[in-house]
Parts: C-alpha cells; structure tokens; sequence
C-alpha cells in the first residue's frame, strides 16, 4: 500500500518506518528540511532504539522516501496518516495548529479518493475539525474518509510497541476505511477494535490519564509510607499479587514527564471543563506529580541545610531511560530547583546531555557518572537507565564530599546502599538499621 506519514517526530517516524518494514511503499514528510536531509543520509533527528537501522534499512530497498513537499507525498499515497504535534496551550489545551495546517495541505493537494487518518493525541471531535478542513479547502471535488488510529507508543520501546501492540484502535464511519486501514495492521496480527471516531479519540486519553493517575497514586502511597515507616516497595508487592491490580506503573518515585502523560492530562482536563464538568480525580494526579519534585528536593535541602555552595550530582537528565526526550523531564525540573537554591549541579545522561544543555546551560555536563559525583555533598538519581542500577557505591562513598545517595526511581536497596558507607534516601522506602528483611 502506498502510504504518506506528516511529521517525523517519534510517532511519525517510527510508524512510517515500521509500515515501510511490513512491505509498504512509505514517503516521511516534513517540513523542517534539517530533518529531511538527515534522514536522507540515514541519520535520525531524535534517538530510539533500533530506529536508525530500522530506517537505513528500508530506505536503502526502496520502501521508505523521505521529502520536505508535503503534498507531494499527499499526492503519491492513499493513506495520509496525520503525525504531527499537539503541544499544550497556556490552559492546557491541545494546540491543533500543526494538524490544520497538515489538513489544509491534504485538501488542497488531493487529485482523488483519500484516507486521511489522524495518529497525532487530538481532543474529542478534532477529527470533524480536520474533515471540515479538507472539505473546504478540497471544494468537495474529491471523496475521502478520516480515520481515528491513537498511537500507544512508549518511548525508548516504540518499535516494539508497534510491532507487538496490545491493541488497534481504528475510528471510522466509513466500514471500507476502516477496513483498509485494519489491512495495513494485517501482519501484525493484533487485535483490531473499530469504534466511531469520538470513541477512538477519547480511547487514547482514556489509556494516558489513567495510567498518569496510577503513578500519583502509588506516590502518594509513598508519601504516606515515610510518615508511618512502611516500605513502598514492600507495599506494592503485597498489592500486586491481586490479580486485579497490574504492577505496570506503579512505581513510586519523582513522578511523570515526557512528550504524553503531562500534555494529555492537562488536555483531558479542558476537554472536561469544555464540556461543563470537573474531573477532580485528575487535577489532583496533575497536582501529585507537581508536588512530588518538590517532596524531592525538599529531602535534599533537609540533610544539607542551606544549598549555597553545594554541589549536587544529578544522573539522569531524560524524562526515563532509553530516550533522549527531555521534554516535562522531571530532572530539568529538579535541577533548577536546586540552582535557585544556590547549589551548582554536574550532570549525567547516556545520551540525553546535548538536548539538556540547549535548556540547561548553567550547569555541568560532564562524560561519566563517576566523574559526576566527584567532591559532591550529594548525588540525585532521578532517571532510571540500566547502567545506574549496579553502581559502585563504596567507589561513590571515596569520591563524595557527603555520602548521600537520594534515590528518585527507588532503583537500589537501602541496606545495600548503606553498607557501603553512603546515607540512602529514597521515595517512601525505609532506610537505616533493620531497614530490608532477612
């Protein structure tokens, strides 16, 4: 099938990849030229695993074009999938100028029959704002379908998530629609929902704000945990062993950032005032994952009394690990906390320390986690990437000016941590003698 993807953004590119590996005939459009040529030289402009190799691969036999002329790749399919972004407004709404503007394009550029079909996390109803669109700028000379297909790509697993998915949601008025686009899916195998298209949009919301909400439940269980002396840890264990509560985000830490659960939450939110009702439970998730950089910050200014003149070592700088996507990164958060505190801070990420320092230029990124913790008063581990997750903390104890490890992503057990000779402080775990059980 010949297929046209707008925006090579992570949604974009990756589906346009992954459809051109299932044997499709893909042109990537864009506008931003920059990404057009790095593409074309088999570079990629953001970083997944497995994506480069998926994309060099497919372009070098053919199936995968990449072209900065949107309606030329409009012109060239028959299926226009829509993958641009929709960054939150001042209130929270979602702003559609990227997917007008796409819409205007397809309008103007059709010479027949399309299936338009929005990938990109639109509000409820954004799927007759683009049909109207495409009907007026089009003059009705040409038929076509819009199609609802959300995305539930995780960052740092996307391929897999699209070649693996739990589920397809597809929403359509039109059953052949519907039933070409099920077909681009066929390979995978997968189940294949078709719902009308305010269902589907509403699908995708739906799936963010309730998984945003497991985390700032299991956080404020967290919290309550340090109060009383329980163990988060231990807590969650005995909860998930009913099989009615899966374990899947439900670990506590500095809570939630990234491209969707920040933006979707806030959008849902106004999509809920816009129709004249309050969604407290999701205000007060919003509210939680705020507070949490906080209560986190806060615990380090509690050990270290006034920060002027401390030095903090931050390992993580990307909203989680296996990506370099800062965007609502609760790091960046956290470390200009601490800078208006008056601490400096020397920072580390596999991979995301280049986009950081466009945000970020007052701190110091250095090219090893060690060398980041050196004569710190304390190291702040607020990213979870596997390479932090065995660390050498009689080596850390040596090189700090204070031994204080906080644990932002409860990735280490305190009695290990305290052996070794370092204070260990984590989200809502206990720490000290007796701390973890025989």
């Amino acid at each position: 099938m010949k297929v046209a993807v707008v925006g090579t953004g992570y949604v974009g590119l990756v589906t346009g990849a992954c459809f051109a590996d299932l044997g499709n005939q893909v042109i990537c459009a864009d506008i931003d030229e920059r990404k057009i040529e790095m593409l074309r030289e088999g570079e990629t402009p953001i970083f997944e695993p497995g994506l480069v190799e998926m994309v060099r691969i497919n372009a070098k036999v053919g199936r995968l074009a990449f072209t900065s002329d949107v309606a030329e790749a409009v012109a060239k399919s028959k299926v226009v999938f829509i993958a641009v972004g929709t960054p939150p407004g001042p209130d929270g709404e979602a702003d559609l100028s990227q997917v007008r503007s796409v819409a205007e394009t397809i309008g103007e550029a059709m010479d027949g029959y399309r299936i338009v079909v929005n990938k990109s996390t639109v509000p409820v109803g954004t799927g007759d704002i683009v049909s109207q669109i495409i009907a007026a700028k089009s003059g009705g000379a040409h038929p076509y379908d819009v199609v609802s297909n959300p995305e539930f790509l995780r960052e740092g697993s996307a391929i897999h998530d699209f070649m693996q998915p739990d589920r397809v949601v597809i929403g359509c008025s039109n059953p052949a629609a519907a039933d070409i686009v099920a077909e681009l899916y066929g390979p995978l195998n997968a189940p294949i929902i078709v719902t009308d298209v305010l269902s589907a949009e509403m699908i995708k919301y739906t799936s963010n704000a309730f998984l945003a909400l497991k985390i700032s439940f299991i956080n404020e269980i967290a919290n309550i945990c340090e109060r009383v002396g329980a163990d988060v840890r231990e807590v969650v264990e005995g909860v998930t062993k009913d099989h009615r509560i899966n374990p899947a985000f439900f670990g506590a830490g500095v809570g939630f950032g990234g491209s969707c659960f920040p933006k979707d939450t806030l959008a849902l939110a106004d999509i809920a005032a816009k129709a004249g009702y309050e969604f407290k439970i999701l205000k007060a998730v919003i509210a939680v994952n705020d507070l949490q950089r906080d209560l986190f910050v806060a615990k380090i200014v509690e050990r270290l009394g006034d920060l002027k003149g401390k030095k903090i070592a931050v390992w993580g700088l990307s909203f989680k690990p296996n990506t370099d996507d800062i965007r609502e990164s609760p790091a960046l958060d956290i470390i200009r906390k601490l800078l208006a505190g008056g601490a400096t801070v020397a920072a580390f990420d596999p991979v995301a320390s280049e986009a950081a320092q466009a945000e970020l230029p007052e701190i110091e990124y250095v090219g090893d986690a060690y060398a980041a913790a050196k004569d710190a008063d304390a190291l702040a581990v607020v990213t979870d990437w596997n390479e932090f997750k065995e660390a050498d903390f009689k080596g850390l104890a040596k090189a700090m000016r204070q031994p204080l490890l906080f644990d932002g992503r409860n990735i280490y057990e305190p009695a290990k941590v305290e052996a070794a000779g370092l204070e260990y402080v984590g989200v809502g775990r206990r720490s000290g003698p007796g701390a973890e059980k025989e």
